[in-house]
């Protein structure tokens, strides 16, 4: 497995893979078993598989969540290489924003204006802007994005259309744990009471078909959250447990 760290290094281990298909997961870093998935399923379905760790400032609305965020690089890298990675660029803040983040995506897709668009400001602009950035870096065949992160996924996948890119969005089911909760890195920051009460907010969401149900489930069993909302056909929701903003999305089966 090889290790880059500059745009330049990228540059010259890119122009090695001339042939076949490349895969390609971005990654603030912190990898779980929702990373490791993404990870194996590139490796199986390409003949390359990059994986971007950079953690990514400026898609971070409040400083104590970045600053809480894991930096874990050597475990990190024990993952990328347990799953057959061949590259794993970390590039600098300085690398990917020589211009100080001048220059940005702003969409006004009406998906980006409801949800975590509210919740977050800001946050699309950086994710959209780092994204772009990083397939038109990498140049992969395929881009693997989790499906419980629902609502950046389809922002990434319009944004990928509206800029021509050749770049495949592959869309990748939420991975959850044991309790039924979206595998996160921001959980090693719950107590195990407070994970009970995220298992609760799990069960609410997987378990009730309708907004206003799942809502009145929230308020009787005292989880404070920030919104529930249907869209997409699925259903969204953000909790706050114990100082932590967890979210979750499942697909709505009105009829099923």
């Amino acid at each position: 497995m090889d290790i880059v760290r500059t745009l330049d290094d990228w540059s010259k281990r890119r122009s090695k893979i001339s042939e076949g298909t490349l895969g390609f997961v971005p990654s603030l870093g912190g990898l779980h078993g929702g990373h490791a998935m993404l990870l194996r399923r590139s490796v199986e379905e390409n003949d390359s598989t990059v994986l971007s760790i950079f953690l990514n400032r400026t898609q971070f609305n409040e400083v104590q969540d970045l600053q809480n965020y894991p930096s874990v690089e050597a475990a990190d890298l024990a993952v990328a290489e347990q799953c057959g990675v061949d590259v794993v660029f970390l590039p600098s803040h300085e690398d990917i924003y020589p211009d100080n983040y001048t220059f940005r995506v702003v969409s006004e897709h009406p998906l980006s204006k409801v949800m975590e668009g509210v919740f977050r400001p800001g946050h699309f602009e950086g994710v959209l802007t780092v994204v772009l950035k990083l397939l038109l870096i990498v140049k992969a065949t395929r881009a693997y994005f989790g499906e419980k992160d629902y609502q950046q996924l389809v922002l990434v996948r319009e944004m990928a259309k509206a800029f021509f890119l050749e770049t495949e969005i592959v869309p990748c089911p939420t991975v959850r744990d044991e309790r039924g909760l979206p595998l996160s890195s921001r959980h090693n920051r719950l107590t195990q009471e407070e994970l009970r009460i995220g298992q609760e907010f799990a069960e609410v969401l997987q378990t009730h078909q309708f907004v206003a149900d799942i809502e009145r489930e929230l308020v009787k069993k005292a989880i404070a959250f920030d919104y529930v909302e249907e869209k997409e056909n699925r259903l969204f929701a953000a909790a706050r447990i114990g100082g932590v903003r967890l979210i979750d999305n499942v697909p709505a089966t009105w009829g099923k």
